[in-house]
């Protein structure tokens, strides 16, 4: 059985691993409908959002929204792509994230004479785009172009809601060993200043990058927040430095993994989830320091 081996770091869900792919030219799908594989959750997710989740026979491991998508076969996990899986469902078309699969894998499989076709979606501009495409690539460009107008308009909403909100200081850690925060062009990162907020890290040069405790510390953050995947004690470590900002507050939040940490229309919904805890955390700041 042929796989491929992809490296632990697509494990973090805004690591930036691999070269870049060129796109061959796009194919217009058959008269009715491509017969889809997705090699990450949020691209099965977004090809349900677009109306075509009939063509889609398999996906890879952790697929879990919406739930038909759960029960459809895995041909991919965070570490290998099951090639010869693949092949028996003969599909028209793979989706692959530009972001989290390795440049050497996707050019394996089109040399093994699959269709892969690379979609990014590192900013929340991006996300809207790959509804975009992923909705001409399937056949389904008209609703596509409503769940994207959707997203934006929710996007847009959050941003002017919160347009003169006080500016706080976050911390968003991806995880703890190792250390990873994320940058200013990540969607999270543009969440939070939709939300009024302001990343400690969004100065840094990569996607999903690495810091020390050091570093954390000396930003002095007065929100630490991260997803619900991660394990209860994440944020024990700073409890150590009582005179930190996030500690006179006890501003320390988790949010719903599958919604903060997937590239789709529930964005928003994370947005939304997002933007009310930085105003719980304003709200202790102020009877704190009032």
């Amino acid at each position: 059985m042929r796989r491929l081996f992809l490296p632990a770091c697509i494990l973090l869900f805004a690591s930036a691993c691999g070269p870049s792919v060129p796109e061959p030219e796009a194919e217009a799908p058959p008269p009715d409908g491509p017969r889809i594989v997705t090699l990450a959750p949020h691209l099965a997710e977004i090809v349900f959002a677009v109306g075509a989740g009939d063509r889609l026979v398999g996906v890879s491991s952790y697929t879990n929204h919406p739930p038909e998508a759960a029960s459809l076969p895995v041909v991919s996990d965070a570490f290998t792509v099951d090639q010869e899986r693949i092949a028996m469902l003969e599909p028209d078309l793979l989706l692959a994230w530009g972001g989290g699969m390795p440049g050497h894998v996707i050019e394996e499989l089109r040399a093994r004479g699959f269709r892969v076709e690379t979609i990014e979606t590192r900013g929340l501009a991006d996300v809207a785009a790959a509804i975009e495409r992923i909705g001409a690539l399937t056949g389904h460009a008209e609703d596509a172009q409503r769940v994207a107008e959707s997203f934006r308009a929710g996007i847009r909403e959050l941003r002017e809601r919160y347009r003169e909100a006080p500016s706080i200081d976050v911390f968003y850690q991806v995880s703890l060993e190792p250390l990873y925060t994320i940058n200013g062009e990540h969607y999270v990162s543009e969440l939070i200043e939709a939300c009024g907020g302001r990343n400690v890290f969004a100065d840094l040069g990569r996607l999903a990058p690495m810091v020390d405790v050091e570093a954390v510390v000396a930003r002095n953050p007065e929100v630490m927040l991260a997803s619900e995947d991660n394990p209860p004690d994440i944020f024990d470590v700073w409890k150590r430095w009582p005179q930190m900002a996030v500690n006179r507050y006890d501003n320390y939040f988790r949010l719903p993994a599958d919604d903060i940490g997937r590239a789709t229309p529930r964005l928003v919904t994370a947005g939304q989830t997002l933007c009310a805890v930085l105003d719980q955390a304003r709200a202790r700041r102020a009877l704190i320091e009032n």
